[in-house]
């Protein structure tokens, strides 16, 4: 379990929840919008586990019966609402929050609802919360965990206190995979440059046994788009592997190779780019794209990540991507 302290970053948040806890004042619900990565979910159950601990000081205690039972997922009063589908419908709402918060809490003195992707509620499903949110009872706490803020409707958001969770700086997170982690000093350093102030995404990358040379074979990919066709870059893609996540990782390297191409382009300043070993091909690439066409593969990278989300065919995904990158 962690507390408050443990959590990197995110001052601002960490206070305003701290002080939450401390006058025993929580709003009635919440949204915490940022990355898959950043942090939401750990700051959640420390939030949860600050609420209902029964110990005294520094809340979370970490120590006391409430706080191990949210370590090991057993509080019964914080309620992680689960789905089976793509999607999170009226029904799961219902059945697991709207019909249960008015019985009151078994041994706390909260009732809290955590919603984990929230924008993968049906609007049917929003609207039934909306009516549990608008007059809830004084011990119900609803957190909205969401990387896409704009999929909630508006009466939710107006209802909401929503939290915005920002990327951290690179030297934060390079410390962190150096002393947290024990990270070599040249992997924690590439995982955080790559991961671009997302937390959990450095420390997947760090745990990775080849992300460099994972990385390197995207770059290839990059250099060698006018000597490849479509087919033989989806294969370089495949082969790296078809995870949901780590696809999205590749597409993030990508996206952010191509960033630089941008920044080359408007500056010709090498100092700039997060990738300057890679200076020369980023100088050709920037030569031969017209800014419209960078922009629109920016898009293109944007718009894969979203079709990968909405569960969109794989190879279908990858390959309006690719044909994108190719025209």
């Amino acid at each position: 379990m962690f507390s408050f302290s443990d959590i990197v970053g995110h001052e601002q948040v960490k206070e305003h929840l701290q002080a939450a806890i401390k006058d025993n004042k929580p709003f009635h619900a919440y949204i915490f919008q940022g990355d898959v990565g950043v942090g939401k979910e750990t700051m959640a159950r420390t939030f949860a586990a600050g609420l209902q601990c029964q110990g005294e000081g520094e809340k979370p205690c970490k120590i006391c019966v409430s706080c191990r039972q949210v370590d090991s997922g057993n509080q019964p009063d914080v309620i992680w609402v689960t789905r089976e589908h793509a999607s999170l419908g009226v029904e799961d709402i219902r059945e697991q929050l709207c019909n249960t918060m008015e019985i009151k809490p078994f041994s706390s003195p909260y009732k809290i609802y955590i919603v984990q992707e929230a924008e993968k509620m049906t609007e049917a499903a929003q609207n039934a919360l909306l009516k549990t949110i608008e007059e809830p009872p004084e011990y119900g706490v609803v957190l909205l965990l969401t990387s896409n803020i704009s999929e909630l409707l508006p009466t939710i958001q107006s209802r909401c206190l929503t939290l915005e969770f920002r990327p951290l700086s690179t030297s934060t997170v390079e410390e962190f995979l150096k002393k947290q982690c024990q990270v070599p000093d040249y992997l924690a350093k590439a995982s955080a440059v790559f991961a671009q102030g997302n937390l959990g995404k450095a420390m997947r990358y760090a745990k990775s046994d080849d992300f460099i040379e994972r990385k390197d074979k995207v770059l290839s990919l990059l250099r060698n788009v006018n000597h490849m066709d479509v087919s033989e870059m989806l294969e370089v893609i495949r082969d790296l592997g078809t995870r949901k996540d780590e696809v999205r990782d590749y597409i993030d390297l990508m996206a952010l190779w191509y960033r630089d191409v941008l920044i080359f382009k408007a500056t010709k300043n090498i100092n700039q780019l997060l990738f300057q070993e890679e200076s020369s091909h980023i100088s050709k690439e920037a030569s031969n794209r017209s800014y419209e066409k960078i922009e629109e593969i920016l898009q293109a990278f944007e718009k894969a990540k979203s079709r990968l989300k909405a569960n969109v065919s794989f190879d279908v995904t990858l390959e309006l991507m690719l044909v994108t990158l190719k025209e």
